[in-house]
Order: C-alpha cells, then sequence, then structure tokens
C-alpha cells in the first residue's frame, strides 16, 4: 500500500462550511504540512488544482527543497495550456527533484470554471482533447530520451517537430493518474494512463469500475494500476471519531448546503454527480451519520459542501486500518488521503493507522541519479552541443593551435 497525503492550497479549516476556525493559505502553512508528511514516511501529496487552489505546480517546484523523499503529484489541466509545454515543464520538475513527479490529469467538470479559463467545449469534445493531448505529450517526453521529435494532426490539436530536449529522470516520462467516471473517462484511462484513481464509493462500486477499466485496458494490451482518493477522521475510540466528524459540521447550516448542492448539481462530471447521489444533501445535525454512513466507516458528510472528494472513513484506527485493507483486496494500490486540519490530521493518522498497514515505505534518502541530455548551452534554440569527449578534443586542438 503507498499511502499520500493532501496539500489544501484551497485552504484549511477545523470547520467545513464556514470561516470559522479558518487557517491562511500560506507557503509557510502548506510547507509545514509537506515537512510533515515527508517524515511521517507518507509516499507523497497530491496538489489540487482550479481557480479556487493556488497553482499546484509553482507550490511543488517551491516544496523540493523543503523535503527529501516526498513525491509530488501534480495536476495536468488539457486545454488550458499546450501539451509541449507542459510536457517541458514535468521534464523540468522531475529532474529537479530526483524523479519525484506523479501527474495527476484533470479534463475538469464545472463549465463556469472551463469558460472563466477560455475553454469551450462539452464533456465528450473535452475528452477527445485530452485524448490528443495525452498522446503528445507522452510521446514528446518518451522520445526526448532519444532526443527525437514528434508530429500530431488532430481534430483538437496540432504539433509539428515537438520535443523536448532534457529529458525526465522517470522513464519514459513520469507516471501518469487520473480519475474519471463517465464511460468516456474510463476508455482514456484504459488506452492512455498508468494509475486510475476513483472518489471514496462503497467497496462494491469500486469493484465494478476497476473491472470495467480492466476489460477495457486488457482490450488495449495494456494494464494499470489503482487508487482511491478520501477524507479520514480517525480517533482512538469509535466514539470519539464520530464526534471530530460532527465537529466538523457543527457550524454549518442548511442554506450553504443547499448553495453547494445546487453548484455541483450544474456541474457535467458523473464522479460529481456520483458524489451528490451518495449524500443527496441529507443534513440531520443532531445524527449525523443518519443517511450518511453510506457503507460501514464510509460517511459521506464531508461531500455536503466540498466538490470532488466527498467521502471519509470515520472509525478507529482497527476499523479504518480494516476498510483500506477492504480496498486493497479489490486491487487498489495508492490511498490519496486528507483530513481537517490537514497538519494535525497528517500526524495523527500516521501515527494510529501506519503500524496497521502493509505500507510500501521509503527507506532513506534517495540516490542521486545521473541525468541525461544536453550539456552546454543549447544553440539556437534547436542544436545540441557536440558530447563532452568532441567538446574536451575541440578545446585540445584550439589549444594546441
Amino acid at each position: 500500500m503507498k499511502v499520500l497525503w493532501f496539500i489544501p492550497t484551497h485552504g484549511d479549516s477545523r470547520y467545513l462550511g464556514t470561516s470559522k476556525g479558518a487557517r491562511a493559505a500560506t507557503f509557510d502553512y502548506f510547507k509545514q504540512v509537506a515537512i510533515a508528511a515527508d517524515s511521517l514516511g507518507y509516499e507523497g501529496v497530491l496538489l489540487p488544482t482550479g481557480r479556487s487552489c493556488e497553482d499546484s505546480w509553482i507550490l511543488a517546484s517551491s516544496l523540493i527543497d523543503a523535503t527529501r523523499r516526498l513525491k509530488f503529484l501534480v495536476a495536468l489541466r488539457p486545454g488550458l495550456m499546450q501539451p509541449s509545454q507542459t510536457a517541458r515543464m514535468a521534464a523540468t520538475l522531475d529532474r529537479l527533484s530526483g524523479g519525484r513527479l506523479l501527474v495527476n490529469l484533470v479534463t475538469g467538470g464545472d463549465p463556469d470554471e472551463l469558460e472563466g479559463d477560455g475553454l469551450f467545449l462539452d464533456h465528450e469534445a473535452r475528452y477527445e482533447l485530452s485524448a490528443e493531448f495525452l498522446t503528445i505529450w507522452r510521446e514528446v517526453l518518451a522520445r526526448s530520451h532519444a532526443g527525437e521529435g514528434f508530429d500530431f494532426d488532430g481534430r483538437h490539436l496540432k504539433v509539428k517537430g515537438a520535443k523536448a530536449l532534457y529529458p525526465p529522470v522517470s522513464q519514459p516520462y513520469p507516471p501518469l493518474f487520473f480519475g474519471g467516471s463517465s464511460e468516456a473517462a474510463h476508455e482514456l484511462a484504459a488506452q492512455q494512463l498508468d494509475t486510475y484513481l476513483t472518489w471514496g464509493e462503497p467497496p462494491q462500486a469500486v469493484a465494478e469500475k476497476v473491472a470495467d477499466i480492466r476489460r477495457r485496458a486488457a482490450a488495449h494490451g495494456r494494464t494499470l494500476s489503482f487508487g482511491i482518493r478520501l477524507h479520514v477522521i480517525v480517533r482512538e475510540t469509535e466514539e470519539a471519531a464520530w464526534a471530530a466528524a460532527a465537529e466538523l459540521l457543527s457550524h454549518l447550516d442548511d442554506s450553504t448546503v443547499a448553495a453547494a448542492q445546487k453548484k455541483f448539481a450544474q456541474m457535467d462530471s458523473v464522479g460529481q454527480r456520483r458524489m451528490a447521489q451518495l449524500n443527496q444533501g441529507r443534513f440531520n445535525r443532531d445524527n449525523i451519520r443518519e443517511g450518511l454512513e453510506i457503507s460501514p466507516n464510509l460517511w459521506a458528510g464531508v461531500g455536503l459542501v466540498r466538490g470532488g472528494a466527498g467521502t471519509a472513513l470515520v472509525g478507529n484506527p482497527q476499523q479504518v486500518a480494516a476498510r483500506l485493507k477492504e480496498y486493497r483486496e479489490l486491487g487498489l494500490e495508492y490511498f490519496i488521503l486528507s483530513g481537517y486540519p490537514h497538519l494535525e490530521e497528517a500526524h495523527r493518522f500516521a501515527e494510529l493507522v501506519f503500524p496497521l498497514l502493509p505500507l510500501e515505505r521509503q527507506p532513506g534518502l534517495p540516490q542521486q541519479r545521473a541525468l541525461t541530455g544536453p550539456f552546454g548551452e543549447i544553440v539556437a534554440n534547436s542544436f545540441v552541443p557536440p558530447s563532452n569527449d568532441a567538446a574536451v578534443q575541440g578545446s585540445a586542438r584550439l589549444g594546441a593551435s
């Protein structure tokens, strides 16, 4: 099991749906969370994306020197930037971090947000664009190890001689993660992605997703790994855990829930629709488990006001570990977790649950890997200087003359 944590670049709080108990989204705080995750032994951290978040690429870059082993799962947004440019961004971040980049493809599910960013495509067209984007992105990086360019002429995207001169440490490119619940999303994952992520649905629903994507991937001669995105509320006793869940919603009001649910209903994301169906806007302050504990220890209360991942595992350490292991038995390998507030909960989860899980830990510092690519200044934006041996010989000849 590989457990990742979450950097709350859209803000953090002790209470959902209110400014009470809120924390400023500052670099110092993000760095505290990253250092905690690194020192506690988390595999990596997810950095979210969207107009409600600080930029994930800039923040990940800024955290390289503050961490030693931590991997950065950074969002890639097709249609907002060009694939060749983002390929070079990925190569740079992967090189500077010593191979610690993971890439999370995010197609987007909020038409208002996407139009604000200049993308006016419907759901199906966005997946067409994403498929073309990934084709270019993957080929540019895969061919960079041999210094080759790539041509592509698609419906939405076209490149000629696309190239990255500095290849990433990861070969052929940094691992690609992706989550989506529509048929188009499943097909895209099967064809081009490395790890498929689901939001926290009941085990039976997750099993059905895994089976469908495995079948589709097999038809393309491929295999994928799988993971899940969940919140966690773990305490030493079950009673204390549910009390903490109630406390998380203790300042939430009905109007905020109604406004959030109305906004979610306007999105064209199938995954967001599935999250909304799990909670159905049900909010009983006197009994937060009623109608919201949708599977043993799986609680849909977070999704009343939070978009995206809307479920949490709630319980004592043994219960939470057991539920995670159930997902593991379905074939899931990556577990991307979070909890409020994120700094304290990173420590709490690691201290209480890590000892109960079969973790794939990262002992010691990573070995320094030899970088490949051009040495010397690139000539005229295209020509790579002679190899080191040839350059040395040339210098010797000039000295002799």
